[in-house]
């Protein structure tokens, strides 16, 4: 079964930018999905981005915010998302999901859809 391990949160001033890497190992991903949600406590996890192993077609939540990027690195198998110009409300924990199959259309913000999560990297924007 697919593993994912996110890296890269911590401390960040505002204005700064931020690399997000989530990691898999532990299966073929040619035909994965890799997304990635972020969760404030006491709410649910909300869809950022997410991008297709196969052919590296990205997908954003809407409406898209352009300070965030999604790419992949097929031979480290690692997705990446970047943050630019942070501001205090991105800070959240961010989670890596995976699923087994490509991503297209709206129901990639459903978290049910996805069967694998990292633990989760959390990232902090002071003023």
């Amino acid at each position: 079964q697919v593993q994912l391990l996110e890296s890269g949160g911590g401390w960040v001033q505002a204005g700064e930018s931020l690399r997000l890497s989530c990691t898999a190992s532990g299966g073929p991903l040619s035909s994965h999905a890799v997304a990635w949600f972020r969760q404030t406590p006491g709410k649910d996890r909300k869809f950022v981005a997410s991008v297709n192993w196969s052919d590296g077609t990205p997908l954003y939540a809407i409406p898209v915010d352009e300070r965030i990027s999604v790419s992949s690195d097929n031979a480290k198998n690692t997705v990446y998302l970047q943050i630019a110009a942070l501001r205090p409300d991105d800070t959240a924990t961010y989670y890596c999901a995976t699923r087994p199959a490509a991503i297209t259309g709206p129901f990639a913000t459903m978290t049910s859809i996805y069967d694998a999560w990292g633990q989760g990297t959390q990232v902090t924007v002071s003023t």
